[in-house]
């Protein structure tokens, strides 16, 4: 049994160790350009450094062994693509892995909106290759191919030999399931793009006119069938590629039942956005692991997390207590009753304490865990943390909000053993919890568009000027809003928070999403509709970061159910979609 699934970058620890097998695979299986391999990387990590896209679909088993991969490259001006290998594993060949990895190459284009798959195979003409061994390995390929109808272009001169090489490839098209014949046209504009950004170290200006003059036929003629009877192209099938989207949800956060008048969180949130994770398609369930308490001791004091745990667990679930004395906080001027004493590390009065908010809060940090590590292993693009309670503005040393543990921090700390993370909070109110937590680090930028404190809750942080300390300053930014900010003013403000975390250029994204942002919402006064969101999640997908989305406010249930259900598709859109125009490439200038 084996999963299929796209590798992004070479940094994850995850992607790190498929992309090492990827060029094993590789050296074993295309020993005469097995230099190539050590390329692979690079184009990952600057896809558009040579003027294409490149993407990286592996088949792994059970393991996390690589069994084989596929290496193709997508021409964005021209919606083209090119198929630049595709291999399986010599010692673990058969499954039906090459199949399952070409079939999955083609689901993803589709998806990526290609209008069609180029590709090289070499000739299975005896004159054009006198060794048996050979020819037969190249009638193999071309028979594979031919089982989904993707055929050699006839009456061109793309097999024109590049100087004493022996012979140069068949072209072969791939359709991708549309009905519309290859016009010369595209053709020619396809094959003189290929050639000038993949092939401008072996051949000149004058050799790629001459082949692309050669395209006379329109449409293209396509070469009969040889090895497969009928040889119709067959449709691009769905279901091969792993979903890129993973969902993580607890069952013990409806245990918590506050059901005091105007408590607004209540467990009908987490139905709600699961729900919406559910209508979206893009999403697969992912069970809670349970984590150790030391994430936790990692940025919260250990007297708040002490006094949190013994004071829930003596109060009757019955009840909840309030806050209401809040003395000046000195360690020796604490109240000795531990009820009383809640004020000491609380910021608000309608925050309750009861036993079932510390389970579901405990539970909400196993959740936010288990999605980091679904993006750091590589497995999804991105995850989401369904987490209630809400986590943002709880700090170093006190929760309110809603929040007893900053579940956002949490994570972020976690990932950044591995590389620069960025906080990104676009919750109406603002996120003083991961602010605090991290003011004084240069590794964890934190990025907060909110409601302007002079107005907005928690009212005493989230100004403009609080930018950082010691080593964290210039690595906080705070981007506070007018009380009626609507859509365009909003954009606005996100192009700036994404173009401070595009020069911070972290590994991960932590996204601290809000759903009261949306006009509608009892805590909040931005004037956005649920549609919004599809261009936030475009515009967030456009950074080309491993997303942690991690759930806090939002407490209109139909606001929660379509604004997740549009940032979803917008993370899915910006995501398959390419940069509308790439940068000039290497061979551009060669």
């Amino acid at each position: 049994m084996f999963h299929i699934r796209p590798i992004y970058d070479n940094l994850l620890p995850g992607n790190r160790a498929a992309v090492r097998r990827v060029q094993d695979i590789f050296r074993a299986n295309f020993a005469a350009v097995a230099g190539y391999a050590e390329k692979i990387p690079e184009l990952l990590h600057e896809p558009f450094a040579f003027g294409y896209r490149t993407f990286l679909l592996v088949a792994e088993d059970g393991h996390g062994g690589v069994r084989g991969f596929s290496l193709f490259l997508h021409f964005p001006e021209l919606r083209a693509s090119f198929l630049d290998f595709l291999a399986v594993d010599r010692g673990r060949r058969g499954g039906g892995v090459g199949g399952a990895l070409y079939e999955a190459t083609r689901e993803y284009l589709r998806q990526l909106g290609s209008r069609g798959l180029y590709m090289e195979v070499l000739p299975d003409e005896p004159a054009m290759v006198p060794d048996e061994a050979t020819l037969k390995e190249n009638r193999a390929r071309l028979k594979f191919y031919e089982h989904y109808g993707v055929r050699p272009v006839a009456g061109t001169e793309y097999e024109t030999p590049v100087g004493d090489e022996p012979g140069a490839p068949y072209l072969l098209f791939d359709g991708l399931g549309r009905k519309a014949p290859l016009r010369r046209s595209e053709a020619r504009a396809a094959v003189r793009l290929i050639l000038r950004r993949k092939y401008s170290h072996l051949v000149d200006q004058a050799y790629i006119e001459q082949v692309v003059e050669s395209f006379l036929d329109d449409p293209v003629r396509i070469r009969p069938p040889r090895y497969v009877r009928g040889g119709e192209e067959t449709a691009v099938a769905a279901g091969r590629l792993d979903r890129q989207f993973a969902a993580v949800a607890g069952e013990n956060h409806g245990v918590h039942r506050v059901a005091d008048r105007g408590y607004v969180e209540r467990p009908a949130r987490v139905d709600a956005l699961r729900k919406a994770a559910e209508q979206s398609g893009l999403f697969v369930p992912v069970p809670v692991r349970h984590f150790g308490d030391a994430a936790l001791r990692a940025v919260h004091a250990a007297d708040f997390l002490n006094y949190l745990k013994v004071v829930c667990k003596g109060i009757p679930d019955s009840r909840a207590v309030y806050p209401y004395v809040f003395p000046v906080r000195h360690p020796g001027r604490r109240p000795k009753e531990l009820a009383v004493r809640a004020g000491y590390y609380c910021i608000d009065t309608f925050t309750p304490l009861c036993e079932s908010a510390y389970t579901a809060a405990r539970e909400a940090v196993d959740v936010v865990l288990t999605a980091a590590e679904e993006i750091r292993l590589g497995r999804h693009r991105v995850a989401y943390a369904v987490c209630r309670p809400p986590g943002h503005h709880a700090e170093r040393r006190t929760f309110g909000g809603f929040c007893y543990f900053c579940n956002g921090a949490i994570a972020a700390h976690r990932l950044s053993a591995d590389g620069r993370v960025a906080i990104l909070d676009l919750d109406f109110h603002h996120g003083n919890g991961a602010q605090d937590i991290f003011y004084r680090r240069g590794d964890v930028l934190t990025v907060s568009l909110h409601g302007h404190p002079n107005f907005a809750y928690p009212y005493f942080s989230g100004f403009a000027d609080e930018t950082g300390e010691d080593e964290g300053r210039g690595f906080n930014l705070n981007l506070p809003l007018a009380e009626d900010t609507d859509e365009a003013a909003y954009l606005a403000a996100l192009d700036t928070a994404l173009a401070r975390i595009r020069r911070f250029d972290p590994v991960y994204l932590v996204l601290a999403q809000g759903f009261d942002i949306l006009q509608g919402d009892p805590t909040g006064t931005f004037t956005l509709r649920p549609p919004a969101m599809t261009a936030i999640g475009r515009r967030v997908a456009g950074l080309g970061k491993p997303v942690l989305v991690v759930q806090e406010g939002g407490y209109s249930l139909r606001n929660l159910r379509q604004g997740a259900l549009h940032l979803f598709r917008g993370l899915a859109a910006g995501i398959a979609a390419p940069s509308p125009q790439p940068p000039p490439s290497r061979a551009d200038h060669s």
